[in-house]
């Protein structure tokens, strides 16, 4: 695969090899992320699409290669450079991992109080804005996760994402779980949130309405590796047996949209 020029990436990725046990998961990926895209990462289950994210942000350690994030080489950065790396992006992990025992306020002002030291009102003030940035009310402040539908707990975890203003969002099957209209909202709500606020987005999914609607460009793992990255035309077109099955298939679109 062609890759991104240097100023034009926000995550390279070369060379990566994961391994547990003697299962190898990820075999030498090379992957572009671009500066601005939504980019949808899609293969089969199990085959290692939320393991390849947990590895860029620090949380599966790699055998061999380097990653890249805002042209800093994560190994090489020290305590001081990764942190400020980290303060630049934002994750929305499956299910959305909220803090069951602490309030949506509690939730969404976690990183905050992580990162930044800043009174008692100034995060209630950004709390209550990024409420409003995913469509949800602030009256819904005090409630926990317990009390929140799904489609309410994916977007209290995205208003966690973005509660320090990131350039790079990971969402790592954002829509799973929804029902279609829930998850055609969510999709709608992660491209606004991209255009207005000029995101970049690494969206891990498997939802084919979120890859036709909200994603610029598709990048596929398959046997450890990107076996095919670019538009739908693209995918559609392909004779890779897993893609045509995949876009082609009987739950695939008719039409490209």
């Amino acid at each position: 695969m062609a890759l991104a020029p240097q100023s034009d990436a926000i995550i390279r990725v070369r060379d990566i090899t994961v391994q547990f046990g003697n299962t190898r998961i990820l075999d030498g990926l090379n992957l572009d992320v671009k500066r601005g895209e939504i980019l949808g990462f899609v293969g089969p289950s199990g085959a290692g699409k939320s393991v390849l994210t947990r590895t860029i942000i620090g949380l599966v350690p790699k055998v061999a290669g380097r990653i890249e994030v805002f042209g800093v080489d994560l190994d090489a950065a020290d305590a001081n450079q990764r942190r400020a790396v980290e303060r630049r992006w934002g994750i929305l992990f499956q299910q959305g991992a909220l803090f069951s025992s602490l309030t949506v306020r509690q939730n969404i002002q976690f990183p905050v109080r992580e990162y930044l030291d800043v009174s008692q009102q100034l995060l209630d003030e950004i709390m209550v804005a990024k409420l409003v940035m995913v469509g949800l009310r602030p009256e819904v402040a005090d409630r926990y996760p317990s009390e929140l539908s799904g489609g309410m707990v994916k977007r209290v975890a995205l208003a966690r994402a973005l509660a320090l203003d990131p350039e790079l969002v990971f969402l790592d099957e954002p829509t799973s779980g929804l029902d279609p209209i829930g998850a055609g909202d969510f999709d709608d709500l992660v491209r606004t949130l991209q255009r207005t606020l000029g995101l970049t987005v690494f969206m891990v999914t498997h939802d084919l309405d979120s890859l036709y609607t909200a994603c610029d460009r598709i990048a596929v793992l398959g046997n450890g590796k990107i076996v095919a990255a670019g538009s739908i035309a693209d995918m559609k077109a392909s004779q890779q047996p897993w893609l045509k099955q995949y876009f082609n298939g009987k739950r695939a679109r008719a039409v490209v949209v």
